[in-house]
């Protein structure tokens, strides 16, 4: 099989794409063949040596959809489409930036569907992310006011028509003026060009603040975001498009403001079960949402992919097809 392999930290330049033997499942584990993954600001920050505990040679990509390949307990018949995430993909073992990948089978979640690939490869972590982010982690509500900082991330881009079919007002964010047209076609009702500082902007619309905050872009715009709530909002940061896991001199006292709360939300701890990935397939067929795919490539294009990742030009999924 090929594989994308990096055998150390840097520049899109070091994946090497590799023949290797397609490998046999263990008890517990599924082959998979892959049929598409969609690329993440996260495998990036891998690429660059910002993931602690990650050993090189890796093969990155923490989702893919495919078809079972091997099954060695029989639970899943050969050519049943699932799709997986988290748990350690392309980082603790290797990933999806492949033809076949060797998963555990906890991690996969079986689903329908007769959409192409390249759509189906956009959803598993955008859409957990996204959803994860909206319910589990801010319990939003119809009526309510969403600030969506890194509106034009694919994540960014989903979540304002999840929150807008719930019967959000969303405002979203972009730091390219020319991206704010298809900020609004998406469904935001507010669109604020980000320069650093959202407070002042922000409550020229609404005076008290909004209800909920998302925050996709960080640690370097977190605190900006939490003073854009009202007394009792909630903000949640799920996003790291920054590239910085820390922030320093942490004194909550001082960085959340009061009766302001605070959560994050991580795919890798809290999955959804299939039967909800299952009900927004439904969703994306019966054109009830649109995915945002921003361009596709085929797995020998990953160094040109992951450079299209770093310019920051898309406003949508990348996704590859193997």
């Amino acid at each position: 099989m090929k594989a994308a392999v990096i055998y150390r930290p840097g520049s899109p330049e070091e994946f090497i794409l590799k023949d290797r033997p397609i490998p046999t499942p263990a008890e517990g584990q599924i082959l998979v063949r892959v049929k598409a993954f969609g690329l993440n600001r996260s495998e990036l920050m891998t690429r660059k040596g910002y993931s602690p505990g990650v050993q090189f040679p890796r093969v990155l990509g923490i989702e893919c959809v495919g078809e079972v390949e091997s099954d060695p307990s029989g639970q899943y018949a050969k050519g049943q489409k699932v799709m997986a995430l988290m748990g350690g993909m392309g980082r603790d073992f290797d990933g999806s930036y492949a033809e076949y990948t060797l998963l555990p089978k906890h991690l996969l979640r079986p689903f329908q569907s007769e959409l192409p690939w390249v759509v189906l490869g956009a959803i598993p972590e955008m859409f957990q992310t996204a959803y994860g982010s909206l319910y589990p982690a801010l319990a939003v509500q119809g009526g309510e006011t969403l600030l969506i900082r890194g509106g034009t991330s694919s994540v960014g881009m989903l979540t304002t028509q999840l929150a807008s079919l719930a019967g959000l007002t969303v405002l979203a964010t972009t730091r390219n003026p020319k991206k704010e047209s298809a900020l609004r076609t998406n469904g935001a009702a507010h669109v604020l060009i980000d320069s650093g500082t959202l407070n002042e902007a922000v409550r020229t619309i609404y005076p008290e603040g909004v209800d909920k905050v998302l925050e996709l872009v960080g640690t370097s715009t977190l605190r900006d975001s939490l003073r854009c709530l009202k007394p009792g909002g909630t903000g949640c940061m799920s996003g790291m498009l920054a590239e910085s896991w820390t922030i320093p001199d942490f004194a909550p006292m001082e960085f959340i403001p009061a009766t302001v709360r605070l959560t994050t939300y991580d795919s890798g701890q809290v999955t959804s079960p299939a039967a909800v990935f299952q009900d927004f397939i439904r969703q994306v067929e019966t054109a009830q949402v649109k995915l945002a795919v921003s361009r596709t490539f085929t797995l020998d294009q990953i160094v040109a992919a992951h450079q299209f990742m770093d310019s920051n030009q898309g406003a949508g999924k990348i996704v590859v097809l193997p």
